[in-house]
């Protein structure tokens, strides 16, 4: 299943700020639209998109047996009624990143970032989702999906910043941050 993320004139999340963190941005737009796909040959979007960016939720990686233990357990679904605000970030990783094996990027990612053990804290306030989307040709090698409640807003940032700060961020090339507010 392909998740389709459009830019454009149209959907259900409205964008409330978009910034380039690192590298080039995308065309601004006002809203974004989320839709499923099983082919992307039958997914056609509408003209008024400026954009569309194409991942997949596929198996967690760089992660040990107790670590998806723990993640299962505080893990809160996407589509909670009181998650009305959200955040998509592109991220491109430099082809240095891709270089290193499997056990070097897993190194990197939690023995010295501790993306996982970090990140645990955070949950189940933010949701989220990784999209793949390296082998699909597309821009960016992840669409990264958070939801979380407006009184969580605080907690977002103090986890993208803590994110940021990490030895694995040496490796981003490009990044998009983009917030939004249901718009439904």
């Amino acid at each position: 299943m392909f998740t389709i993320f459009r830019g454009g004139d149209d959907g259900v999340w409205r964008v409330t700020m978009q910034a380039p963190v690192s590298g080039a941005a995308l065309p601004p737009v006002r809203y974004l639209a989320i839709e499923q796909a099983t082919d992307l040959a039958c997914s056609v979007g509408p003209s008024e998109s400026s954009w569309q960016l194409t991942g997949v939720a596929s198996h967690v990686r760089y992660v040990e047996r107790n670590e998806k233990i723990q993640l299962g357990a505080r893990q809160a679904g996407l589509g909670r009624s009181g998650a009305t605000c959200a955040a998509l970030i592109p991220i491109q990783k430099s082809a240095a990143w891709w270089e290193l094996t499997q056990d070097e990027r897993r190194q990197i990612f939690e023995d010295k970032s501790h993306h996982i053990a970090g990140s645990l804290k955070y949950l189940p306030a933010i949701a989220r989702q990784l999209y793949h989307c390296r082998d699909l040709g597309e821009p960016f090698d992840f669409l990264t999906w958070f939801e979380y409640a407006p009184t969580d807003a605080t907690l977002f940032e103090d986890l993208v910043g803590e994110l940021r700060r990490t030895a694995e961020w040496a490796y981003v090339t490009r990044e998009i941050d983009f917030r939004l507010a249901a718009h439904r």
